[in-house]
């Protein structure tokens, strides 16, 4: 915060709460704890891994700190009471939470992006918010200095954490990712939440082995059934995309081995690499597909795709970046300058000339081959960020909600998975045309045309893996819709931009070898910004709004870079270990007369 003002923490609203046991938590009930609240919702990859990197923190300080999450829906389906529910047992939350469908306590708490943290100390005052993720030594260190200093105030009141685990229920599978089919006609599932790959008969019930578990795989997703070419050459049937463990492994039928082909096991936070695949970290790695010679990876944690080139010994395998920025949006073009957002499905189509995407957060289909200028990216149906719904018809019309599978059958037509409308969605390339062929489905997260005329469904949140006939004709859709966020009022002409960044305690920005910040700025339409788009260094950025362009969205990514400051008078030094802090956020905004004429971002102010 600034200037030293204490900010008393607004109430925590919303519809109801979950992993209390029944019980509502207010924060007279939560006096003495330090309160760290994680402002989420599931659709955001950046969100689950904050998920994760909060776990250490809710162990080491269990007596002294909770952790709140606040359910902060951006699509329609994620304020559906059930698929709260749900979520919160996918992702393993282990602390309570506040489902907030109409977005009550994140405007109070003037939250601009997913995920977003605010530190609360025992007194109830705010103490510190930031966005984005890669912040638990910053946390982690906060925590431990309010402990300390409301230790010696007498302020600090420790106990039992308010959280209360839900029943579990049991099934054979749980959640279920996504689905592929061996050539003997028998299946492969990714038993997502069980941390198993499943090898199933082909009635799709009789099991034929498991592969993994907890502590080998960590909520698997992607599995390929690679070419008989590709397994005599490398020994092994299926590549899986180990999506927690941020590493492709590989399981060899015959005898169960699973080992690691590429990732380290540690998060990707440079949002970029090439080289060999065993040296380089991977982020989110959501689905597989084989194109050409390679395994192309849907990157989902840096909105990228990947190519993996394998070789029999895994040490002479590499990773290169194949499409995307990193920048989270939807940009058609040029692959190494297009932008993908979180892309969670992919399928080659049957000519082999480029492989369809289910890119999620933008609820678009999508596609990349390689054309004389090199390997480029089309977008068929989809808007932007900001844009959903369930409505059937040419590109201009259509919309989606969040897909994560797609498939081509055997007429040429691409199949989706569009999840949170819980229908399969038809495409005709042809025409141009999307329908709806399936609905009534429990999150659909992939699908598989077979030979026969039927489609295989995953139904993630139903758990099962089930086989449905097509009809002979389509159902119509429903409505639009868009992103319930408040737009921002901005005034036309020169808008001040400035991200607030302060170091954790022991940390400084590390400038021997230059600014060690970085700020990219874009808007869609593009032609919103009259001046001030584009990447360099800084925290700070004079932008100019073009007013007669209308309403729009600013894309904004930030970068910078904290070491540790352990030298005598508290310099860097030569060797330190640093951290690195990003964000990107998708503001929407209105340009009106007597609008804000600066927009003050967080990525950690304290």
């Amino acid at each position: 915060m600034t200037d030293g003002l204490r900010l008393r923490a607004p109430e925590l609203r919303g519809r109801r709460w979950l992993n209390t046991g029944g019980v509502d938590l207010d924060l007279a009930a939560l006096r003495g704890r330090v309160v760290v609240l994680d402002f989420w919702t599931f659709c955001c990859v950046n969100c689950l891994h904050v998920l994760d990197e909060l776990r250490p923190l809710d162990q080491e300080f269990a007596d002294s700190l909770v952790i709140v999450g606040v359910h902060s829906p951006k699509f329609e389906h994620e304020g559906r009471p059930e698929a709260v529910e749900a979520a919160v047992e996918r992702y393993a939350v282990h602390h309570p939470v506040l489902d907030d469908p109409e977005l009550v306590t994140w405007d109070a708490y003037t939250a601009r992006a997913w995920p977003t943290l605010v530190v609360i100390d025992p007194e109830g005052y705010i103490v510190g918010q930031m966005s984005g993720e890669g912040h638990a030594h910053g946390l982690a260190t906060l925590v431990r200095e309010l402990i300390a200093e409301h230790s010696a105030k007498g302020t600090l009141r420790q106990g039992d954490s308010p959280y209360v685990a839900a029943d579990e229920q049991a099934t054979a599978l749980r959640f279920p990712g996504k689905v592929a089919q061996l050539a003997d006609g028998s299946f492969v599932v990714s038993d997502t939440a069980h941390h198993e790959v499943v090898h199933l008969e082909a009635d799709l019930v009789t099991e034929r082995a498991r592969y993994g578990g907890e502590g080998v795989f960590n909520e698997p997703q992607g599995v390929l059934v690679l070419p008989p070419e590709a397994v005599d050459r490398l020994g092994y049937d299926l590549l899986v995309a180990d999506t927690v463990n941020h590493r492709i492994a590989s399981i060899r039928l015959s005898d169960g081995r699973i080992r690691t082909e590429a990732g380290t096991g540690e998060q990707l936070r440079e949002r970029s690499g090439s080289g060999p695949a065993l040296k380089q970290a991977l982020s989110s790695p959501w689905d597989l597909a084989w194109w050409i010679d390679r395994a192309v990876i849907a990157m989902a944690g840096t909105h990228q795709l990947w190519a993996l080139h394998l070789a029999a010994d895994p040490a002479d395998s590499t990773v290169a970046v194949l499409a995307g920025t990193s920048a989270e949006g939807l940009r058609d073009g040029v692959a190494d300058e297009a932008w993908l957002a979180q892309p969670s499905g992919l399928a080659t189509s049957r000519d082999g000339k480029r492989v369809w995407i289910a890119d999620s957060e933008t609820s678009a289909l999508r596609s990349i081959e390689l054309t004389d200028n090199g390997f480029e990216l089309t977008t068929h149906v989809g808007e932007g960020l900001f844009d959903f719904g369930f409505v059937d018809g040419a590109r201009a019309d259509a919309r989606m909600q969040h897909p994560l599978g797609v498939a081509e059958a055997a007429d040429g037509a691409v199949l989706v998975a569009d999840t949170y409308n819980g229908a399969v969605r038809r495409f005709d390339p042809a025409t141009g045309l999307l329908s709806t062929v399936l609905t009534d489905l429990a999150e659909p997260s992939d699908l598989l045309p077979l030979d026969d005329g039927t489609v295989v469904v995953v139904e993630s949140a139903a758990h099962r893996v089930d086989r449905r006939r097509l009809p002979a004709s389509a159902t119509a859709g429903g409505d639009r819709g868009s992103v319930r966020r408040a737009a921002t009022d901005v005034s036309p002409g020169t808008l001040e931009l400035q991200v607030n960044f302060a170091p954790p305690t022991g940390q400084k920005l590390d400038d021997r070898y230059g600014d060690p910040t970085m700020l990219m700025v874009s808007s869609t339409p593009e032609a919103l910004l009259r001046a001030g788009a584009g990447r360099a260094e800084g925290l700070a950025r004079a932008l100019e709004i073009d007013p007669t362009v209308g309403d729009g969205v600013l894309h904004i990514s930030v970068r910078a870079a904290a070491c540790d400051a352990s030298g005598p008078d508290g310099e860097v030094p030569e060797h330190a270990a640093c951290h690195l802090y990003q964000q990107d956020w998708g503001i929407p905004v209105r340009v009106v007369d007597g609008g804000d004429d600066r927009l003050e971002l967080d990525l950690r102010g304290v």
